[in-house]
């Protein structure tokens, strides 16, 4: 089996996908830097199963840490690597876009100076749904404009696309591009909408609504993300840019409402100002991942939530 290495490993996307390339025999090397963005033990807790397991190796390191990580990809020769270590949230980028630029844009451009000096097979980067902007010409497909995101996170993973396209045009490298449409699920961050609504209307604590609730997502639940993400693992392109996502759309007041019905508790809501940086709008066309992949969305938003509150009221959150 590929020996695979996997950036971001202990994160939501990253430790569920660690799981299922163990699942199925192949040797992971998961890289982390366990940063602050949100609770370290919590990322740590993701990895306690994959750290049982034989053919698993952590290594705690930063994608900025050139030096260490040139060394790692020189040592270990991976096959396969699957980046998904990013700085990530549209209001925090606001707040700092010279980290955002420093983590998304520089440590992603050491991983593809390494994938450059060790040639893996392929490389299978993580992009968002955000590089859309404000676009509300929906369903977004992969060759609508890009040309103008409205956050700093935005910005960095659409640069990273451009990046990508000249290492696989100028270098030969096989790169597929993933943009992830709003994911969730249990190990979801805790600052994400739906993770952090729930624990608020479990609480009787209010829940912030930017704006009138009009806003939509199209939200993807992660076993369907992890199905687009193996399959791309499987077939790689010279360079491709795939939407991963749903194809429909919920209202953030739809959300708060499906949220308190799977909790059995009121949602008291506090309206606020719409936010910097949030955009009216997204949803995915997946005609092309369909054709390419094989991809197939099967987790509805009802069944998804049904899901994710049953995993937090179990206890995990």
């Amino acid at each position: 089996m590929k020996r695979i290495l996997v950036t971001g490993a202990a994160g939501f996307i990253g430790s569920h996908l660690v799981e299922r390339l163990l699942e199925r025999g192949h040797p992971v090397v998961a890289v982390d830097s366990f940063d602050d963005y949100y609770e370290p033990r919590i990322k740590r807790a993701n990895i306690a199963k994959a750290l049982q397991h034989p053919s698993y190796r952590l290594c705690e390191l930063d994608i900025c840490d050139e030096p260490n990580l040139t060394a790692l990809f020189g040592q270990v020769r991976p096959e396969v690597v699957v980046h998904l270590a990013a700085r990530v949230g549209v209001r925090a980028s606001l707040r700092d876009p010279n980290l955002y630029n420093r983590v998304n844009i520089i440590g992603s451009q050491h991983l593809l100076d390494a994938c450059r000096a060790v040639r893996p097979s392929h490389l299978v980067f993580a992009s968002s749904s955000s590089v859309y902007g404000g676009n509300t010409d929906v369903p977004f497909t992969e060759d609508n404009p890009t040309a103008q995101p409205v956050c700093p996170y935005a910005a960095t993973k659409r640069m990273n696309e451009l990046m990508a396209h000249v290492y696989s045009h100028v270098y030969g490298l096989n790169i597929t591009m993933l943009r992830f449409f709003t994911a969730y699920g249990p190990r979801q961050r805790p600052d994400m909408a739906i993770h952090k609504f729930t624990r608020l209307i479990d609480a009787g604590q209010p829940v912030p609504m930017f704006g009138n609730g009009s806003t939509a997502r199209d939200y993807t639940y992660i076993d369907d993300i992890l199905d687009g993400v193996l399959k791309a693992v499987d077939k790689p392109f010279r360079f491709e840019i795939l939407n991963l996502g749903e194809q429909h759309t919920t209202t953030l007041r739809e959300l708060i409402d499906i949220l308190a019905r799977y909790l059995g508790k009121p949602a008291k809501i506090e309206q606020l100002p719409r936010q910097p940086g949030d955009v009216e709008i997204t949803c995915a066309n997946i005609e092309k991942a369909r054709c390419l992949l094989g991809y197939s969305p099967q987790v509805a938003i009802e069944e998804g939530i049904a899901r994710f509150v049953a995993w937090y009221t179990a206890g995990n959150a």
